[in-house]
């Protein structure tokens, strides 16, 4: 995982983890959500994916995230008050320039670059330049008179000239948002002042030996982008304190406590690379990530921030752990408060928005209570010689779907309970 700090549509991305090879559209539309950019052929082929990188038309498909770390983006969803996107918008509606619309938004932003860059364009060079951006419906004699409409308004209005001139040579985005005054209508200085809707998304990077990793996602409820869903959990374990605390600081043994959890890369005392492989219904995910750890000696407290994205498929997550130790049974037992905050994006997201995602979480805690438990016994009677790790359940998947079916059994038998109590 890779850390990028961009602006996209004036607001402010910092610390954002995507993978090396994530593209651009896909970071776009998976972790912001504007779906306004379009994907077709994926190959940079099309144009339906076209958007403004410092200024600068660029296939979003083809466009490594990483590449725009530094850099303006701008989507479809971030030009609605441009002048001269505004009168495109009204020629395309006029000119019937568009029928099934998938191909719009990537059209739009290269007749933008046209209409600023080609004021005295003739109809074939409007062909010319439009020749990367395909559509399947018009046959583009539409679009042409829709560009051909406002290059004409603008005229009559006094506006010519070069408004969007190449300033700088290598590929879209090299100039890392030194473009132009014409990037968006404004200042680059002005659109990367942090604002009202500055966004903090995802995690930052950490270094580990073996593997470059996303170091914590430590998100603040005001500015961390998509908002956490926030649990709280409980659960009784029948060790002293301390000993449960010196079990906490081994990362790694804690984290194998969860079904369906296992490590990338070796842990260290703050630092480790989680895998969770996750099946809901025909949907089978597999989380990897990292996650840093925060903990507090005198207080029994500690904090784990972390972040993770899903190698099948667009589902990412990114999280927030607080436990705090505190004893009962005049020492002899430990009772360990969880709150559990995260946000998921993504095909996942669904389950999420579940009702019962509560229910869930519950007998997730207890499963992970339960190992708890065995790992501690195990580490108090010796560890064998030949370090044969301690008994817990087997887990090679958490499934998700098992865990829904079992909760709605329980509320129906509840509810007809309820029922023959009442008669």
């Amino acid at each position: 995982m890779k850390t990028i700090n961009l602006t996209v549509n004036g607001r402010e991305i910092s610390g954002a983890a995507v993978e090396p090879r994530t593209q651009l559209a896909d970071f776009l539309r998976d972790s912001l959500d504007l779906t306004g950019t379009h994907l077709g052929c994926e190959h940079g082929v099309c144009g339906a994916c076209t958007l403004l990188v410092d200024g600068m038309p660029a296939r979003s498909c083809i466009t490594l995230a990483v590449a725009c770390d530094g850099a303006q983006v701008t989507t479809i969803e971030g030009m609605d008050d441009d002048p001269c996107m505004r009168a495109l918008r009204a020629a395309f509606s006029r000119e019937h320039a568009l029928q099934c619309g998938y191909c719009t938004p990537g059209m739009l932003a290269s007749a933008r670059d046209v209409v600023l860059r080609m004021p005295d364009a003739s109809e074939q060079d409007i062909r010319y330049a439009m020749s990367g951006n395909l559509c399947r419906c018009t046959g583009y004699v539409g679009i042409v008179k829709a560009i051909q409409s406002v290059i004409a308004e603008r005229k009559a209005a006094g506006i010519a000239g070069d408004q969007n001139p190449r300033i700088e040579l290598g590929p879209v985005g090299s100039g890392h948002a030194r473009c132009g005054a014409a990037c968006n209508g404004v200042s680059p200085a002005a659109t990367r002042t942090p604002a009202a809707g500055t966004v903090k998304a995802g995690s930052a990077a950490s270094s580990a030996p073996a593997r470059p990793a996303p170091q914590a996602a430590r998100p603040a409820s005001a500015d961390a982008g998509k908002p956490m869903t926030t649990l709280n959990q409980t659960f009784t374990v029948d060790f002293p304190r301390d000993e449960v605390w010196a079990f906490f600081g081994q990362l790694g043994e804690v984290t194998t406590c969860l079904p369906g959890a296992s490590l990338l890369a070796p842990a260290t005392e703050t630092h480790v690379e989680p895998k969770l492989r996750i099946k809901v219904g025909p949907i089978v995910a597999e989380f990897e990530g990292a996650a840093d750890v925060e903990r507090d000696p005198a207080n029994y407290t500690g904090t784990i921030f972390g972040s993770a994205r899903d190698t099948r498929s667009s589902s990412a997550t990114r999280g927030e752990i607080r436990y705090d130790l505190i004893e009962e049974k005049g020492g002899s037992a430990t009772r360990v408060d969880v709150q559990v905050g995260f946000a998921l994006t993504g095909t996942l997201a669904q389950f999420s928005r579940s009702s019962i995602v509560k229910d869930i979480a519950k007998r997730m805690t207890d499963a992970f209570a339960e190992n708890l438990r065995a790992r501690l016994s195990h580490a108090r009677t010796g560890t064998p010689a030949d370090g044969t790790p301690a008994p817990v359940a087997a887990v090679s998947e958490l499934n998700a779907g098992a865990l829904v079916f079992s909760v709605l059994r329980d509320r129906i038998a509840a509810v007809f309970r309820a029922l023959f109590g009442r008669r």
